[in-house]
């Protein structure tokens, strides 16, 4: 079992910045690939990001690329997403995410409880 908790979501304006973090605990991380989704209201969960635990590979939607960066504190088994340059439709919940995949919610085994990101215009 993997447990993950995010948190540093919030309230900001379009062009604002704000850095989520999910603390995991549970089975050894190494094995797995740590994502990022969001799903605003009435549309489907989406991929944001996607960090490889071991090696530090990362992956990026378009719509987010070079503006959120994902990475990784293996001592503290924390996984972060910083985001920058924020847009009234990056309004979503964040969720973190465990599991095999890279992009697809799908093969993902062990989510977080979701933090509200709200980007006002």
């Amino acid at each position: 079992q993997v447990q993950l908790v995010e948190s540093g979501g919030g309230l900001v304006q379009a062009g604002g910045s704000l850095r989520l973090s999910c603390a995991a605990s549970g089975r050894t991380l190494s094995k797995y690939n740590m994502g990022w989704f969001r799903q605003a209201p009435g549309k489907e969960r989406e991929f944001v990001a996607v960090i490889m635990w071991s090696g530090g590979i990362t992956g990026y939607a378009d719509s987010v690329k070079g503006r959120f960066t994902i990475s990784r504190d293996s001592a503290k088994n924390t996984v972060y997403l910083q985001m920058n340059s924020l847009k009234p439709e990056d309004t979503a919940v964040y969720y973190c995410a465990a599991g095999d995949s890279w992009t697809m919610a799908g093969g993902y085994d062990y989510w977080g409880q979701g933090t509200q990101v709200t980007v006002s215009s």
